[in-house]
């Protein structure tokens, strides 16, 4: 391994229905940046762009919300703001600085895409707007800054989340887990940390050999349904166990489904298969818990195949069960080498 492995904590959402949420949001932001150690420089461009991304939806949109997160790769923020409408049909007059969406003076999302190390948006007049910003701390190469998108988002009422998503760099490629502990709440997230403190051990081990050692691990847990990726170039090895899937979609919205078995890690491992593939030049990865709804491989998200953090901001607002903990982890591998 030559990489850290990265597990990002839970993200927050806030609905933004009322000015308040503005305000909360931002807070969110500086938050977020205190607890991951950002200087305080990158904690408070956060905390603009989050301002700016959750005013525009205060004062124009409809069901608008915000995703506040640590980032999945380097060491940062990422602010995903989305909606149901009304959308722009004019997306680059507004990115041009001095332009804001109510004509007042105002940072605006020209000043939102020059402050971001990385910034998506994609707005479609009476469907909504999707906006994705990620601020680094100088150091990420720039290829590799928009490699990863994700969210981890608890149930709607708890604190903490039963789902957990950790990535690690090796020396001929990437691991990915998604993780899904049975139910919601703190038994849950025992059982999701159990894994994640496993495969934090050894990340390039084989999969099968991570699921058997999760498993062990996690027999004094409610049990957990697990996800598995290793990106090597143009090839993915894909392996589950339980109501945890992945996806490849690739341009032109072509899409495979990557099928875990039935199981529980932790109680009742069945025979571990192990899936190969290859990937195309321009492929995006998806690993998701079943907190995240079938319906998402729409063409609406099947066609933002170049955009991970875009795609995750889309599925986190249009298809995320709100009854549920939800994880979703894109990974672009053209850009993680």
């Amino acid at each position: 391994m030559i990489g850290p492995v990265v597990v990002p904590p839970a993200s927050r959402r806030l609905r933004v229905d009322h000015v308040s949420a503005v305000y909360a949001a931002a807070r969110a932001a500086r938050e977020t940046g205190r607890a991951a150690g950002l200087p305080q420089v990158l904690t408070e461009r956060a905390a603009v762009v989050t301002s700016e991304l959750a005013g525009n939806l205060d004062r124009h949109a409809i069901n608008g919300s915000v995703v506040v997160q640590r980032s999945p790769i380097g060491l940062g923020i990422d602010v995903l703001a989305a909606d149901d409408g009304p959308g722009m049909a004019d997306v680059g007059h507004w990115l041009l600085d001095g332009n804001t969406t109510t004509g007042t003076l105002g940072t605006g999302l020209g000043a939102v895409s020059r402050m971001a190390t990385v910034f998506r948006i994609r707005s479609v007049p009476r469907d909504g707007t999707i906006a994705a910003a990620r601020l680094l701390v100088p150091g990420t190469p720039a290829g590799r800054a928009a490699a990863i998108g994700h969210f981890c988002l608890p149930r709607e009422g708890e604190v903490v989340c039963g789902d957990a998503i950790a990535v690690a760099e090796l020396t001929d490629g990437w691991t990915a887990v998604v993780v899904d502990g049975l139910g919601h709440g703190p038994d849950a997230a025992e059982a999701a940390d159990a894994a994640i403190r496993v495969f934090r051990q050894n990340p390039d081990r084989p999969l099968p050999q991570q699921l058997t050692s999760m498993h062990r691990a996690l027999r004094t847990t409610r049990g957990a349904a697990v996800a598995l990726a290793r990106i090597t170039p143009h090839r993915l090895e894909f392996c589950g166990v339980g109501n945890v899937s992945g996806t490849t979609i690739g341009t032109g919205g072509r899409s495979q489904l990557l099928l875990s078995i039935p199981g529980v890690v932790g109680f009742t491992l069945p025979a571990i298969q192990v899936r190969h593939t290859v990937l195309a030049e321009g492929d995006v990865v998806v690993l998701h818990t079943d907190g995240v709804e079938r319906t998402w491989r729409t063409p609406a998200v099947t066609d933002l195949p170049a955009h991970a953090l875009s795609l995750a901001a889309r599925v986190a607002h249009h298809h995320r069960n709100p009854r549920d903990d939800a994880a979703l982890l894109a990974l672009h591998p053209d850009r993680l080498t």
